[in-house]
């Protein structure tokens, strides 16, 4: 018996040593480990440090910036750089642009303070107003010499932009083969800071970023609610843009939607902002943008002409006729109409900007005998 307790005894005090090692394998670890953040944190890297210069897209979150400076060398670890700025309420200061930094032998909050300044590259400021078209905002992009019109166009309507919800929404040329641009509708109308020299597809993706980021789950719910589309909705959002724009939206958008309604008893929108009415007077989609973009009148597509002319066409058009603001789109969502333009399926203005709806045509051709006769007095 005595002979056994020696060996458990042995056995007892081989697992003690091992578990010592273990232990002490775990504080050197965890040891290095803090020597090793300390270091990173405080730049105290590797000697022969150089100068780097590091590029931040517009829109970067804090783990897209962590990569880019790991990327680059000026850090070693991104997750304890994510770490480090959540840790210092950092995140909303940090800033995009191209920013010139030193490799492994700088500091986080020396990092911090730099991408806190603001962006070093030059950039340029593009305003696009609400009801802006897609040619108008590519011209727009031109002018501003960030990229051709054309390459805008062509990205916007054939890049992927699948990371964003709304894009799946939107149907593919081959679905849609009357629509005239894919893009048209969802160039969210804004003012932007584009960094000079960026790729095509950032650009495009700026907008198409607010878009998305504008357009809300609660948003999404009431158009299933309604059994709308996102693309109807964006297109009919747009008539209400050039129609209105204004305290009239609501009136206007339920004028469209009474048309659009099932057995309405005018179920074509007939607006000017789209038709087939060749005038220079009017805002018209067809012969002010799609005309010139297929080098006149006579060479718009049959089918493009005959998908666009709200006059001829029943319900909604193939697609949008400009980029509405978020006020136009939620109107046309959920429409708070006044007593006067609850029922009605016209409306007409005068050139005091002055909204006349009306039920009937006959009331319709009243108002529009109002109109004249307060246009000509204001002429006069």
């Amino acid at each position: 018996m005595a002979h056994n307790d020696t060996r458990a005894a042995r056995k007892k005090g081989g697992a003690g040593k091992i578990l010592l090692v273990v232990l002490l394998l775990l504080l050197l670890a965890a040891g290095a480990a803090v020597r090793f953040a300390y270091n990173e944190i405080h730049g105290n890297g590797a000697p022969g440090s150089t100068e780097v210069t590091v590029s931040i897209p517009q829109g970067s979150g804090v783990a897209t910036i962590a990569n880019k400076l790991k990327e680059a060398g000026v850090i070693r670890s991104a997750y304890l750089f994510r770490w480090y700025v959540g840790e210092k309420g950092a995140a909303a200061k940090l800033q995009y642009g191209d920013f010139v930094l030193q490799t492994s032998a700088i500091s986080y909050d020396a990092i911090i303070a730099t991408l806190s300044q603001y962006a070093k590259a030059e950039t340029v400021r593009v305003t696009i107003p609400e009801g802006t078209t897609a040619i108008a905002i590519a011209q727009k992009m031109e002018a501003a010499g960030l990229c051709t019109a054309e390459e805008f166009l062509k990205e916007a309507n054939e890049g992927d932009f699948s990371a964003y919800t709304f894009w799946q929404y939107v149907p593919e040329d081959k679905d849609a083969p009357n629509r005239f641009m894919k893009c048209e509708g969802y160039l969210f109308p804004e003012t932007y800071d584009f960094l000079k020299g960026d790729t095509v597809h950032n650009y495009v993706a700026t907008f198409y970023a607010q878009f998305d980021a504008q357009f809300t789950k609660e948003m999404y719910a009431a158009l299933k609610k309604q059994g709308m589309t996102l693309p109807e909705l964006v297109t009919l959002a747009s008539f209400v843009q050039e129609e209105a724009g204004n305290s009239q939206d609501s009136n206007v958008a339920q004028v469209f939607r009474n048309r659009l309604a099932e057995g309405s008893p005018y179920p074509r929108l007939q607006s000017n902002t789209s038709s087939h009415i060749q005038s220079d007077a009017d805002n018209n989609y067809l012969w002010n943008w799609v005309a010139p973009y297929y080098g006149g009148w006579d060479d718009i597509p049959e089918n493009i002409l005959a998908a666009y002319d709200t006059y001829s066409c029943t319900g909604l058009p193939a697609g949008p006729i400009s980029n509405p603001g978020l006020a136009a789109i939620k109107a046309t969502l959920e429409p708070q109409p006044d007593e006067e333009a609850k029922d009605a399926y016209f409306f007409v203005t005068d050139l005091k900007g002055n909204y006349y709806y009306a039920h009937t045509l006959a009331e319709h051709n009243a108002n529009c005998k109002t109109v004249a006769a307060v246009n000509k007095s204001l002429k006069n």
